[in-house]
């Protein structure tokens, strides 16, 4: 079994170096083959939390591409207090706030040009509109909200992680990941009900 394929768990205080960690000494120390072992490992991973944190795909591309760009100097604080993928996710965290405007502006903008009349020849025109019009005032409402409370709500309401696996990505305490949560929800739930969805 390679590398790349191996599990990367959690490491017990006093006990061995686990997989995780001599990866993430591999790569401290310059490895470039180790951070595509961690790519291969852990991507698809960190893509799919980028997607549903920014709502489009090349902002999500853009942050997983600055991820393993930091990740060289990152490791170096690595301790195998938690997984690998938990670390990856909280340099996610921490370089998500640049990528989060920015898809914001670009949604603003493309919401501009895109109030012209829908093309003919959908095969259920109203169906397709009610549609987009639901993901789009989802989506304009996760923008709304303070990033710490759409880092909260994406872990876990739509990952399904517990307040304490959020907390430990984000580097915040349990009972504030469950604050942020209720908070994010109720915000949520005001902006669409002021939308009008149901």
């Amino acid at each position: 079994m390679t590398s790349a394929n191996m599990p990367l768990h959690l490491t017990s205080v006093g006990s061995a170096p686990t997989e995780a960690d001599c990866v993430a000494r591999r790569i401290a120390d310059g490895d470039p083959a180790a951070i595509g072992e961690v790519y291969d490992a852990h991507g698809a991973a960190i893509r799919a939390f980028a997607r549903r944190l920014l709502g489009e795909d090349s902002a999500a591309e853009d942050l997983v591409h600055d991820v393993f760009v930091a990740l060289p100097k990152a490791a170096s604080r690595f301790r195998g207090e938690s997984s690998l993928r938990t670390f990856l996710f909280s340099i996610a965290v921490n370089h998500a706030r640049h990528h989060v405007r920015s898809a914001t502006r670009r949604r603003a903008a493309i919401d501009r040009l895109t109030r012209e009349p829908a093309p003919e020849g959908s095969s259920n025109p109203e169906r397709d509109a009610r549609r987009a019009e639901l993901a789009e005032l989802l989506t304009r409402a996760l923008d709304a909200l303070p990033l710490e409370q759409r880092v909260a709500f994406v872990l876990c309401e739509v990952e399904e992680r517990t307040a304490g696996e959020a907390g430990a990505i984000t580097g915040a305490p349990e009972a504030t990941m469950r604050t942020r949560l209720f908070h994010a929800k109720r915000k949520l739930r005001e902006l669409l009900s002021r939308e009008g969805a149901r």
